[in-house]
């Protein structure tokens, strides 16, 4: 009987350099859009995606990560004497229930594959998501709800995926795809920045995947790839070779790439714009600047 997927791992052990100097104290899964930190909305995705348990793969000065999904006593106690319920209530809402969150460390960044593996003794024998932050997923339904669903049908590996121009296939995985029934792709390999010229396919990976436990079995050789790093998508491809299914969903919601400059600020003006409290006037404020 396939397991369900209960456990999600988030790599947050990046230096965030694109960002410095904004980074350089502070992760860059704790920028905010609009009013919550990258980090949040991807927990809320997950939650509502049915996960459980939260795994977090940092690094050094990351301790920001784990204060924001912590008590902060001398704050809430602030807010009850001044009786701002509402913000209280927020707050709460943040912090997933005990014993359902839980840190690693990767000490050295020897890339994706590698921060994921370290989260082996976290996740055990069972399949699990894995979501990066800094790729913002908004939509009804969200990402990795969608992925769930479709993968109790397909059991196997899946990853999000969508459509971008041949010449940027240089800058992401990509798959190897075998058929294509709109929805959903099944795959026969997954390539890492591929050149143009001989990538198989214009279908792009996104920073959301639900992996079968065994690919540890395979990250754990420490076999460098594409830029010199271990690479998650070496250990997808092996997986497939193993004969397991692997499956690329087309998925509802829109991604921001929050990794990038102007990413970021495209996510903060979609979601400011839509915001119940600053939406209106965020729009007026646009104008006087076009």
């Amino acid at each position: 009987m396939q397991k369900p997927v209960r456990k999600a791992v988030f790599p947050v052990a990046g230096l965030g350099t694109r960002f410095l100097p904004a980074t350089k104290a502070m992760p860059k899964e704790m920028l905010p859009v609009v009013d919550k930190p990258l980090i949040q909305y991807a927990i809320e995705e997950a939650t509502a995606a049915g996960i459980e348990e939260f795994y977090f793969v940092t690094g050094r000065a990351k301790n920001a990560i784990e204060d924001h999904f912590d008590t902060a006593f001398e704050l809430e106690a602030t807010l009850r004497d001044r009786d701002k319920k509402e913000l209280l209530d927020q707050l709460e809402a943040t912090i997933p229930a005990p014993g359902r969150i839980a840190y690693t460390r990767q000490q050295r960044p020897l890339g994706l594959g590698h921060a994921v593996w370290c989260a082996r003794h976290l996740v055990g024998d069972e399949p699990f998501a894995v979501l990066l932050a800094d790729d913002l997923m908004v939509g009804d339904p969200p990402c990795l709800k969608e992925m769930v669903d479709a993968h109790a049908g397909t059991g196997g590996n899946m990853v999000a995926v969508m459509e971008i121009p041949r010449e940027q296939t240089r800058r992401y995985g990509v798959l190897d795809v075998v058929s294509d029934a709109g929805k959903l792709v099944r795959a026969k390999g997954v390539v890492e920045k591929p050149e143009p010229a001989v990538a198989p396919s214009t279908l792009m990976i996104i920073g959301r995947y639900i992996i079968q436990p065994e690919i540890f079995d395979h990250l754990s050789q420490a076999q460098a790839g594409a830029g010199g790093e271990i690479q998650l998508t070496d250990g997808l491809d092996k997986l497939i070779t193993d004969g397991q299914p692997f499956h690329g969903l087309r998925a509802s919601a829109r991604r921001y790439d929050c990794g990038e400059k102007l990413g970021y600020l495209e996510a903060n003006v979609a979601l400011g714009v839509q915001h119940p409290e600053i939406g209106g006037a965020l729009r007026q404020l646009l104008k006087t600047y076009l």
